[in-house]
């Protein structure tokens, strides 16, 4: 049997609450300390004018096997908690955008038929689209060097209306990184699990619940259950070598630990490391912000599908990518709708105000309802260091930091993911493997 350890684990986002749920199964003594009040990290509800929203909305894969395992393992059942629908990019009716959806057929029939069916796809576009599918299945979907995805893109021969309207959306909802500088080998990764493996990986998961609820505060629940402990609203100033142990300090009180995970965002996690670990390819990442603008209708204002694709185009001001109604996936939020905008460093320049008034009128046009433009109210919300911008050859850092017993969790860690939930999972999981 393994040693028992006293482990902290620092910050209850999905990285640490990954890390404190497998360290609390095997039997360690846990204790999660969390700054903020509401656990989730960059991933959590926020509540703002009387109303509860997350910070941003999610979509999840089928792939997202170390997710869903987890949400499993503290009681949560999936079925329940996320809204499954197959893969799908299908844009408001009367545009110019396309109608893709994959069948509920064995892969890839489900594929080949969500080709044959498409609309707004010309035939070198499905021609483009299968030769893509095929070279990177005979490729194993890896590279031997690293390049951005505009570049593979290039390579592949995929038509421009095709990288418009699939790609991009594709690769900035996903690695929140455009294409000119995103990594082809992580976008290559997240296709292998998705578009390369079994139907079921490749459905879409929306959360019915708000993010703290749909797994941060279930898997801190459960740690608290087999006797851990959890301290929210507790803020860590410093990290300090004592002895074979590690002495946390919380305000006036210090304590000891045999090992702690470093769980916050790299930022944070840097600060808290200075001059205990060695830094340096923490503070090499940059960062990319994802706004989320949310707009109340009438109760019963409802969308032919729980969500679309919207056409980008920000020199119009059209920056809204998807949107999705709130109300198909909880009925105390019927008529609201959530617009998403990765990489938002543009839209959010002239400010909220502006942003929100534009992201209505986008919305209106996209589905020919001029009252669309007017929502009863609006809340724009900026996550300003979302995710790490995924580059070429990023060197991340690895899970076990220069010093012995000082673990790091979180998406931004090395993975073949993105900075994603499932990426955030994966590495929480990795840590605790490693204490």
């Amino acid at each position: 049997m393994s040693q028992v350890r006293r482990v902290a684990v620092i910050g209850a986002g999905w990285a640490g609450c990954a890390a404190a749920v497998e360290l609390t199964r095997r039997h360690h003594h846990v204790t999660v300390l969390e700054a903020g009040r509401i656990p989730g990290g960059r991933a959590r509800a926020v509540a703002l004018n009387g109303h509860t929203l997350d910070n941003g909305q999610h979509i999840l894969l089928g792939a997202y096997r170390d997710t869903l395992r987890l949400m499993r393992t503290v009681g949560l059942d999936p079925r329940r908690a996320l809204l499954r629908l197959p893969l799908q990019i299908c844009y408001p009716a009367g545009g110019d955008g396309m109608d893709f959806a994959a069948a509920r057929l064995p892969a890839p029939l489900h594929l080949l038929a969500a080709l044959w069916r498409s609309k707004g796809l010309e035939r070198q576009d499905k021609l483009a689209l299968t030769r893509f599918s095929t070279t990177a299945r005979w490729m194993n979907w890896r590279l031997n060097d690293d390049c951005s995805v505009a570049e593979l893109l290039q390579r592949f021969d995929q038509t421009a209306r095709l990288v418009r309207l699939l790609w991009q959306p594709l690769c900035v909802a996903a690695l929140n990184t455009p294409l000119e500088r995103a990594s082809a080998q992580v976008f290559l990764a997240v296709l292998r699990d998705s578009l390369g493996s079994r139907r079921a990986a490749s459905d879409m998961l929306i959360p019915r619940l708000n993010l703290s609820a749909l797994l941060p505060q279930p898997a801190l629940d459960f740690v608290i259950r087999r006797g851990g402990v959890v301290k929210l609203g507790t803020t860590v100033k410093g990290i300090s070598a004592d002895g074979g142990q590690w002495s946390l300090q919380t305000g006036d009180a210090v304590d000891r630990f045999d090992a702690v995970v470093v769980a916050t965002a790299p930022a944070a996690a840097a600060g808290l490391l200075q001059g205990v670990a060695d830094i340096e390819a923490i503070a090499a990442l940059n960062h990319e912000p994802i706004t989320t603008c949310y707009l109340q209708y009438a109760p019963g204002t409802r969308l032919e599908r729980p969500f679309f694709a919207l056409e980008e185009n920000a020199a119009a001001g059209r920056f809204g990518q998807f949107v999705f109604d709130r109300g198909q996936l909880d009925t105390s939020q019927s008529g609201m709708l959530a617009v998403v905008i990765s990489c938002s460093t543009e839209a959010i320049a002239a400010g909220h105000d502006v942003l929100a008034a534009a992201v209505a009128q986008q919305v209106a046009d996209a589905f020919h309802l001029p009252a669309l433009s007017r929502p009863s109210w609006s809340q724009v919300i900026t996550e300003k260091r979302a995710g790490f911008s995924c580059r070429p050859g990023l060197l991340r850092p690895a899970n076990q930091s220069s010093a012995a017993g000082l673990l790091l969790a979180g998406d931004y860690t090395a993975g073949e993911y993105p900075a994603t939930i499932e990426g955030a999972v994966r590495s929480g999981r990795a840590a605790a493997h490693l204490i």
